[in-house]
């Protein structure tokens, strides 16, 4: 390892320095200067293939980013444990004044296999895993009682639903209810296949999601 880090992320680094800061130096500088703003709040998988920044092009200071096992986001409730993603809400709604959030999912999520896999064995005897994805119980128990899809339609399915269920639960979010219905934030989800690359949205009235072909053309 070089200067106490990975090979790897020391090359990426030198990169960087390289390559990218000379072309975005006043950037920087200026979002150092004046804050951030960023206009869209994306709430993604802590998956590896699946960086936000990467899918959408983003320069920095475009999206604010938080990433978590299965793109989750816990029901309000002042009181309980899962407090990570609420302070990251309330942030982004009430200092930073998003006008957007995203829900975005993907392909082969290992979080939502292990939310579908009740029996598994727990990873550490603190089970961190099992009482995160817990919060897809009822997603996951309404997709075993279903028979008539196979394994892989069994995942998407899932994958597809776990985000209609962060963006219902966006809703129990007194703030997040009043901005969306003073029409000062809109709600959105999506889903990314990580082997093609093709991105799929939910329809905000129906639920359903459709891949964007129009940009695919």
């Amino acid at each position: 390892m070089s200067e106490h880090l990975p090979d790897h992320l020391v090359t990426g680094y030198k990169t960087f320095l390289e390559k990218r800061l000379p072309g975005e130096r006043d950037r920087f500088r200026q979002l150092a200067e004046a804050g951030q703003k960023p206009p869209t709040m994306v709430i993604a998988c802590c998956d590896s293939r699946t960086a936000p920044e990467t899918i959408f092009s983003s320069s920095p200071g475009e999206i604010f980013v938080v990433r978590n096992v299965a793109n989750l986001v816990p029901p309000y409730e002042p009181g309980g444990d899962n407090h990570s993603v609420s302070a990251a809400l309330e942030f982004a709604v009430q200092a930073l004044k998003v006008k957007h959030i995203v829900i975005l999912g993907h392909s082969h999520c290992g979080g939502i296999k292990a939310a579908l896999s009740p029996e598994r064995e727990p990873l550490s005897p603190g089970d961190f895993i099992g009482k995160w994805v817990g919060l897809l119980d009822p997603v996951a128990k309404g997709m075993h009682d279903d028979d008539r899809m196979t394994p892989e339609e069994r995942q998407t399915a899932t994958e597809r639903t776990a985000i209609r269920h962060s963006v219902g639960n966006l809703r129990t979010f007194p703030m997040i209810e009043e901005l969306e219905a003073a029409n000062e934030l809109t709600l959105h989800g999506a889903w990314v296949d990580i082997a093609t690359g093709d991105l799929w949205t939910m329809d905000p009235q129906t639920g359903e999601f459709g891949r964007m072909d129009s940009v695919l053309e």
